[in-house]
C-alpha cells in the first residue's frame, strides 16, 4: 500500500477521470503512480506531457537497448512497480522478456549483445551514488551509438532514476502488469484492499 493513497475514480474530478480513462485504455489499468501523483494535478499534467514527449522523441536507439537500460535501473533501485510495468512494455514491444532473468549475469550471458552490455553497464554506473560513469565508458558508447544515441540513453536512464525513486519513496509497488492482473483492477485505490 502506498504511503499516500491514490485518488479513487469516485473522488476524481472530470479531468482526472479523463486521464484515468486514457491510461486504462492504453495500459489495461490505471497506473498507481498516476493515482498517487494526482494529488498535485499541475505536476501530474506536466509529468504526463513530459512522458509523452520523451516517448515520441526517443527514436535514435533501438528499443531493446533503451528498454534494457531502463529495466536495469528499475531493478537496481528496487522499484518493483517499474520492473513490473517495464516488463509489460518490453513484452508489448515484442522483446524477449525471458532473458531478463539473466540480467544480473549480463556481462557473460550469451542472452545479451555487446551493445546491450554497454547500455546495461552505463545504467549501473549512472544509478549509483555518487555516479560512477567514466570518460572511457562514454567514449565507447559514443563510438557505438553516436552523440544523439548517448544523449537519448542518458536521458532515459536519468528519467527512470526519477520514476523509480519517486515510486520507492512513496511505497508504490508492483501492480500486476506482468501477470495481467492489473487489468482486473481499473484504479488500485478503488479496490477493497487498497492500492497494493
Amino acid at each position: 500500500m502506498p504511503r499516500i493513497a491514490g485518488i479513487p475514480t469516485r473522488d476524481a474530478g472530470p479531468l482526472l477521470r479523463v486521464l484515468y480513462k486514457f491510461a486504462r485504455r492504453r495500459f489495461g489499468a490505471v497506473p498507481e503512480p498516476l493515482t498517487v501523483s494526482a494529488h498535485h494535478m499541475k505536476l501530474t499534467l506536466a509529468g504526463g506531457r513530459h512522458e509523452m514527449a520523451v516517448q515520441r522523441a526517443s527514436k535514435v536507439l533501438p528499443a531493446n537497448i533503451r528498454e534494457l537500460a531502463v529495466y536495469r535501473v528499475a531493478q537496481q533501485l528496487g522499484c518493483s512497480w517499474c520492473v513490473d510495468f517495464g516488463t509489460m512494455l518490453q513484452r508489448l514491444d515484442g522483446l524477449d522478456v525471458e532473458r531478463l532473468r539473466e540480467i544480473d549475469k549480463y556481462e557473460t550471458s550469451p542472452a545479451y549483445s555487446a551493445q546491450e552490455r554497454l547500455a546495461i553497464a552505463y545504467a549501473d554506473a549512472m544509478s549509483v551514488s555518487p555516479v560512477a560513469v567514466t570518460d572511457e565508458q562514454v567514449a565507447e558508447l559514443r563510438a557505438e551509438f553516436g552523440d544523439a544515441g548517448v544523449i537519448e540513453l542518458t536521458y532515459q536512464i536519468a528519467l527512470e532514476n526519477h520514476r523509480a525513486r519517486f515510486n520507492s519513496a512513496l511505497g508504490i509497488t508492483d501492480q500486476g502488469f506482468t501477470s495481467g492482473a492489473a487489468c482486473q483492477v481499473p484504479v488500485p485505490a478503488d479496490s477493497a484492499h487498497g492500492a497494493g
